[in-house]
C-alpha cells in the first residue's frame, strides 16, 4: 500500500481535540473498547476489490482513477459524504493505493489557520492523496487558500504584516485532495464546486453486512456460523464500523462462555450482555425512546430537552441516535418537536394511543 504519512497536524481517527461527551461522529454505542480503533485498521480493505459494498461507488471511482492513470494525470479531487462507519477513510487510504502514491491525513478542525494548511501543502509530493476528515469544518480562512491549491495548484502566502504585508506565489505539486464529510450540507457552495467527483455512501444491508462479518472472522481466525453472521449483521445498524465491533464483542463472550466459536446462541447471549437488542438499539437509543415515550408521553419533544433527560449533549442525540431511530420508524421529526411512533411504542412492550403516528 502507498505509504501513509502522518504530519503534526494529522488528529488519529479524525477525532478532533478536547471534545466533551460522546463524539457524534465517531461514537456508535457505549461498549466501544480501547483497542478498537487500532483493530479497525487492521481490518481495512487495501483495494476496491477487496472493499464489500458501495457498488454504484466503487464501479464510479475505478472509472475516474484508471482514466486518469491512462492518461497521465492525477485524478480530480473526490468528496466522500456519509454517514460515519461506512468507509470513507478507508476509501481514502485505498484511492492512493491505487494511485501507487502516498496518502497524508490530517482532519478539518486541525487546520484552524491559513498557515496550518500552507504547511500541509508545501509539504505534498505530486500524485500525493491529501484526505481532510471532516472536511466541513475547516476554518474559513483555510478555506479560501483551499480554493486556490484545488484549482490551480498554487496558493498565496502572506508575508509581514499591515501596509508592509507581501504576497509569494508558491506553486504545488498537482495532487489529488479527498474530503470526507458526515454533513455535506455544512460545506459551503464554493468548496463543495471545486470537488471533481462525488460520492454519496449509503447504509449497507443485511447481506453485505453479513459478508463483512464474514471476512473479519476470517481475518480475527475466528470461527462463526452462517446464522450469527446474519445475527449480528442484523443488529449493526447497516454500518460496517458497528459489525466490526460487535464481532468483537461476541468474540470476547465466546471465549469466556463458549470454545471460541461463535454460535447463533452465543452471538444472542453476548449481545444481550452489551445492550444491543434485536433491532440494534443500545443502551442511548432505548433510553431516548423510554424518555419520549414515559417520560412525555410520546412528544412532540424538543432535542435539548431530551438530551436533558439522558444526561448526553443535544448533538449527540440529534447525530448519534436520531438518525438510525428515524430510519428504524420509530421517531418523527415534526416541526413541534421529536414524535414517538406507533413501532417505538410496542418496541417498548407498551400499547400506542390511538391516533400515534404508524397506528393500525
Amino acid at each position: 500500500m502507498g505509504d501513509v504519512e502522518r504530519t503534526e497536524f494529522e488528529i488519529p481517527g479524525g477525532i478532533p481535540p478536547r471534545r466533551t461527551g460522546r463524539d457524534p461522529e465517531t461514537s456508535v454505542d457505549a461498549n466501544v473498547q480501547p483497542d478498537d480503533v487500532e483493530a479497525e485498521v487492521t481490518l481495512r480493505p487495501r483495494s476496491l476489490d477487496e472493499f464489500i459494498g458501495q457498488p454504484k461507488v466503487r464501479n464510479q471511482l475505478s472509472l475516474v482513477l484508471t482514466g486518469a492513470k491512462r492518461r497521465g494525470v492525477v485524478p480530480d479531487h473526490v468528496l466522500l459524504s456519509g454517514p460515519p462507519g461506512l468507509g470513507k477513510t478507508t476509501m481514502a487510504m485505498i484511492i492512493a493505493q491505487e494511485l501507487g502514491t502516498s496518502l497524508r491525513m490530517t482532519s478539518g478542525p486541525a487546520l484552524e489557520r491559513a498557515g496550518d494548511l500552507a504547511a500541509m501543502l508545501s509539504n505534498l509530493m505530486e500524485g500525493d492523496v491529501l484526505f481532510i476528515d471532516e472536511i466541513h469544518r475547516i476554518a474559513r480562512p483555510a478555506e479560501e487558500m483551499l480554493y486556490m491549491a484545488m484549482e490551480d495548484f498554487r496558493i498565496d502566502v502572506i508575508v509581514g504584516k499591515g501596509p508592509g504585508a507581501t504576497s509569494i506565489p508558491l506553486e504545488i505539486p498537482p495532487f489529488t485532495l479527498v474530503g470526507a464529510t458526515t454533513r455535506s450540507g455544512m460545506l459551503t457552495g464554493p468548496l463543495r464546486d471545486r470537488f471533481g467527483f462525488t460520492a454519496q455512501m449509503e447504509f449497507y444491508d443485511v447481506d453485505d453486512l453479513t459478508r463483512v462479518v464474514k471476512r473479519t472472522a476470517k481475518i480475527l481466525e475466528v470461527g462463526i456460523d452462517a446464522d450469527a453472521a446474519v445475527e449480528i449483521a442484523s443488529r449493526s445498524r447497516g454500518t460496517p464500523r458497528i459489525a466490526n465491533r460487535l464481532l468483537r464483542r461476541v468474540r470476547d463472550f465466546a471465549e469466556v462462555h463458549a470454545d471460541g466459536h461463535i454460535t447463533l446462541g452465543a452471538a444472542n447471549a453476548a449481545l444481550i450482555v452489551f445492550d444491543v437488542d434485536e433491532l440494534g438499539l443500545d443502551r442511548l437509543d432505548r433510553a431516548v425512546l423510554d424518555a419520549l415515550i414515559r417520560g412525555h408521553g410520546g412528544g412532540p419533544v424538543g432535542v435539548n430537552t431530551l438530551a436533558v433527560a439522558v444526561g448526553e449533549e443535544p448533538a449527540t442525540v440529534e447525530e448519534v441516535c436520531e438518525p438510525y431511530l428515524v430510519r428504524a420508524g420509530m421517531i418523527a421529526r415534526t416541526g413541534r418537536g421529536r414524535v414517538a411512533t406507533a413501532s417505538a411504542w410496542r418496541h417498548l412492550g407498551l400499547e400506542p394511543p390511538e391516533g400515534t403516528i404508524g397506528d393500525y
